[in-house]
């Protein structure tokens, strides 16, 4: 049990407007009750949840900080950018969100016609009330799937259906890194790049990654998370200190269900990290 007598930080957190379970204020509910004093919400892709995620703070005394889950493709994989103090209004940011949307759905759009033509599932009626979602991913997809008797859980539908070699495998088609971290910055969001020791990186091409990170723009790694062995933390706090940048916390918290990540767990950094909240309450000034 995670002792509540500190205010814990989060700055990883997801909402039902991308792909958490809980709406904004039933999360800031959730996070006072665990004794979480600072909040970032960062939903995929989107920024809708952010009004109401703030009001919800303010109600309950919590410091609030917006935030946003970018997806990006560099060198071929994957990668997550959190973006801290995001301005929601800001038309650059928007349009790069509208953008990544309208991709998202086609995904999902397709990933369903492979369902129905490949597997003889139902699938334009699996996805339907998914693609009209605010951010739909395919995790939404998967919790659907479940629900309807075609897998266990959410990874078995994953590993049956969705991922390569699923007959409704569809590859991402993120903008690429040095986009993302654009939009961050132009819209005066401190960029975060997420969990990066769950990335299937050699040693050397993670520290290209930071490298690259870092060159444009990058104020933090997340170093601390739910779910982080000893050693990845070991060795992300290696590259902070290697690269000269701050130090992020964050449960990456999706679904009350799940018991491993809950909302502030884990959330100590390794000593003589600079946390990236220094940086904030300087944004904030």
């Amino acid at each position: 049990m995670d002792s509540l007598s500190e205010p814990l930080v989060d700055f990883h957190t997801h909402s039902h407007f991308s792909d958490g379970v809980l709406s904004p204020a039933a999360l800031v509910e959730r996070a006072k009750a665990r004794g979480v004093g600072t909040l970032a919400l960062t939903d995929h892709d989107t920024t809708s949840g952010l009004a109401e995620a703030r009001v919800a703070c303010q109600l309950a005394g919590i410091r609030f900080v917006p935030g946003v889950e970018l997806s990006a493709v560099w060198r071929g994989q994957t990668i997550h950018i959190v973006g801290l103090e995001v301005d929601s209004a800001h038309a650059g940011l928007a349009r790069h969100l509208e953008g990544v949307l309208a991709q998202r759905r086609a995904r999902i759009t397709e990933i369903g016609e492979r369902l129905e033509r490949r597997a003889r599932l139902p699938g334009r009626e699996l996805v339907a009330q998914v693609a009209a979602g605010h951010s739909p991913t395919r995790l939404h997809l998967a919790r659907i799937l479940v629900e309807r008797g075609h897998a266990k859980d959410t990874q078995d539908a994953f590993d049956r259906w969705l991922n390569r070699g699923g007959a409704g495998h569809v590859p991402a088609e993120w903008p690429e890194f040095s986009i993302a971290m654009t939009a961050l910055r132009d819209s005066g969001a401190l960029p975060v790049l997420a969990h990066p020791h769950r990335y299937k990186l050699s040693a050397g091409a993670m520290r290209n990654l930071v490298a690259e990170f870092q060159a444009q723009g990058g104020v933090a790694l997340e170093a601390s998370m739910a779910g982080m062995s000893l050693s990845d933390a070991d060795k992300i706090a290696g590259l902070c200190r290697r690269f000269n940048l701050r130090a992020s916390m964050g449960s990456d918290f999706h679904d009350p269900a799940v018991p491993w990540n809950p909302l502030g767990r884990w959330l100590k950094l390794a000593a003589g990290l600079d946390p990236v909240t220094h940086c904030l309450s300087e944004a904030r000034r």
